[in-house]
């Protein structure tokens, strides 16, 4: 399988072992619930599986988030496309163990947490070295990334929410008026007060959150069950 973004380009071998059970057909190591029915949960699932076109897409899918992240806490380009490479390796390797408990936001932790270690790890073999941060304060970042309550690992799961929703939007967008989508972005993602972008777009303000609904009962059928219920609120 091809890892393709961000400049990089490395093929993974993935190889996976499926035990069988009494009856002779195969376990699943990933568990599905009734909470699993979005796109990208039964994208999860079918990488679970063996499926490479999933493979293919969910990598795809997080590699951007994760290298942006490492980019933003002053890791170099280099550093954060090898330690990007690294953590989805991990989590090629690891995903077939992982159980999704069906709280929203599972996955986003597992990553965080996969995120976390393999930076610390990195940073003690000497094959990391943040330019700007600083040692010291770059591993305190990464113990409050592994930290659940945290500042960084509540902006953590902020920028992973909007990112597979701005992702989810490009899928869907074509199904509504550009107006439509043009209040949505400006009310839910630039975070403008609803009377001001109907006034931008010469719109009533029962008609910006109306497009707000619209479109966000589209996009639950994208993302839910990866990101918090209150985008959806």
């Amino acid at each position: 399988m091809k890892v393709r973004g961000v400049g990089i380009s490395v093929t993974i071998f993935v190889e996976f072992e499926i035990e069988s059970g009494d009856n002779g057909l195969p376990t699943k190591s990933f568990i599905r619930n009734a909470a699993m029915e979005s796109t990208q949960l039964k994208l999860i699932g079918q990488a679970s599986d063996g499926c490479q076109d999933a493979w293919s897409r969910l990598i795809s899918l997080y590699e951007p988030l994760v290298y942006g992240w490492l980019r933003r806490h002053d890791v170099t380009h280099h550093d954060a496309e090898e330690l990007t490479q690294d953590v989805l390796s991990v989590v090629v390797r690891e995903l077939p163990k992982f159980s999704h408990s069906g709280n929203p936001g599972a996955f986003r932790c597992w990553l965080r947490q996969i995120t976390a270690n393999r930076a610390r790890g990195f940073w003690r073999a000497g094959k990391l070295r943040p330019k700007a941060t600083g040692e010291t304060l770059f591993v305190e970042i990464l113990q409050q990334l592994e930290d659940d309550h945290s500042e960084i690992s509540r902006r953590w799961d902020r920028d992973h929410d909007q990112y597979l929703l701005r992702q989810a939007l490009e899928k869907v967008k074509t199904q509504f008026e550009p107006g439509t989508i043009l209040a949505f972005e400006r009310f839910l993602f630039a975070g403008i007060p609803a009377p001001q972008v109907a006034n931008e777009l010469g719109l009533s303000v029962g008609a910006v959150y109306t497009a707000k609904s619209r479109v966000l009962r589209k996009l639950r059928k994208e993302v839910e069950g990866l990101v918090d219920d209150s985008f959806f609120d």
